[in-house]
């Protein structure tokens, strides 16, 4: 993938991946177990079997959607398809886990839905299945039943945030991003620091894609979050993520990560794994060293630390690219292959040149790459 949003949009997916293998063995275990179990270091590696979790798993059916959708605009000539068909995708997703429902009329297939590994139980949180269980019920897949302005719920969990990253990829206006990723989040997560976090993320992946540092891709998505009803309490933990101090060795110590809390709602999980980001990166050294320290970081605190590591990951993937992920981290966590196929499907999709056949339209390989 020699394009350099490309590269970076691939980055941040597998970095998402890999936060999200490295903190699931130790989710929920306070920082002494995690020493107790694996040293004074705690967490330094992936484990054998890299297994990813809900978080890589609807973040990738999320990715996949995203390329459905501009697919479709540009078939169709409209757009406004987008969360219908996002909800659609998690509706198979838990479809094809054998959930009972009543009969869907989906259109979803892709990539995600093919990969076992995407589609496989992996604990998925009770507030997400709850909701998509009510909008499957329905049997109207595509129409979006948790909306911002009607919410499903009144949960500010983070699982809404964790899967939020794609939608940064392929639109740079900031408000139709945080737009596109408070959405996805309010599917499930109605309460505004369930989702309002979502946005933010978005927004901030979106800049680093397209070139922009981490400081200052975090800038603009404050500036934007600030606009919305309801973000004291995702904008107050963002700005003591920022305030905290950075420089030095000694501020790695992951107990500073605990002062931001555990990481379980929607506000938290997105501090720690920004304040992981920039602590990481005020140490200094290449990407292939700046990374790494921040996913380890993310991950070694008393909390959600599969959440915290996926967010973190998304941040500094999207930020360096792919090649500051090791290579051997990236070989070894489950779904690399689906995460390349859609990084690049996104890439192509979202560039100045997606694929079009002699009428201007999206030809019927490339569609069924994504749909069938």
């Amino acid at each position: 993938m020699a394009d350099m949003a490309g590269d970076r949009m691939l980055g941040c997916l597998f970095g998402g991946a890999v936060g999200d293998a490295l903190g699931r063995p130790v989710e929920g275990m306070s920082l002494a177990e995690i020493r107790a179990a694996y040293g004074p270091a705690g967490v330094t590696g992936l484990p054998r079997r890299a297994e990813i979790g809900e978080a890589t798993q609807l973040s990738l059916v999320t990715a996949q959607a995203g390329v459905q959708a501009s697919i479709r605009a540009r078939a169709r000539g409209i757009g406004g398809a987008y969360f219908g068909l996002v909800q659609a995708n998690y509706i198979e997703w838990l479809r094809v886990q054998g959930e009972p429902m009543p009969e869907q009329h989906l259109n979803t297939g892709g990539p995600a839905q093919r990969d076992p590994a995407v589609t496989a139980p992996r604990g998925a949180g009770r507030t997400t299945l709850a909701a998509l269980r009510m909008a499957a019920a329905r049997g109207k897949p595509g129409h979006p039943l948790g909306r911002v302005d009607d919410p499903v719920n009144d949960s500010k969990g983070c699982a809404g945030t964790v899967r939020a990253a794609p939608c940064g990829f392929g639109y740079p206006d900031p408000g139709a991003v945080f737009t596109r990723g408070q959405g996805v989040a309010a599917l499930t997560h109605g309460h505004p620091s369930g989702h309002l976090p979502a946005g933010t993320l978005a927004v901030a992946v979106s800049a680093l894609v397209n070139g922009v540092t981490l400081v200052d891709a975090l800038g603009r998505a404050m500036a934007e979050l600030r606009k919305h009803a309801g973000h004291e309490e995702t904008a107050a933990a963002l700005e003591k993520a920022l305030e905290l101090p950075r420089g030095g060795p000694a501020f790695q110590a992951p107990e500073r990560l605990e002062s931001l809390g555990r990481g379980f709602t929607g506000p938290e999980a997105l501090a720690i794994a920004v304040h992981a980001a920039l602590v990481a990166e005020a140490a200094g050294g290449y990407p292939l060293e700046i990374v790494p320290r921040g996913l380890l970081l993310a991950v070694n605190h008393s909390g959600d630390s599969d959440s915290t590591g996926a967010i973190c990951g998304n941040l500094l993937g999207a930020r360096y690219g792919a090649r500051a992920v090791p290579e051997h981290w990236r070989a070894g966590v489950e779904a690399a292959g689906t995460i390349t196929a859609l990084a690049e499907g996104s890439a192509v999709e979202f560039g100045a040149r997606p694929p079009a056949d002699s009428y201007g339209e999206p030809p019927m390989d490339w569609h069924m790459r994504f749909y069938s």
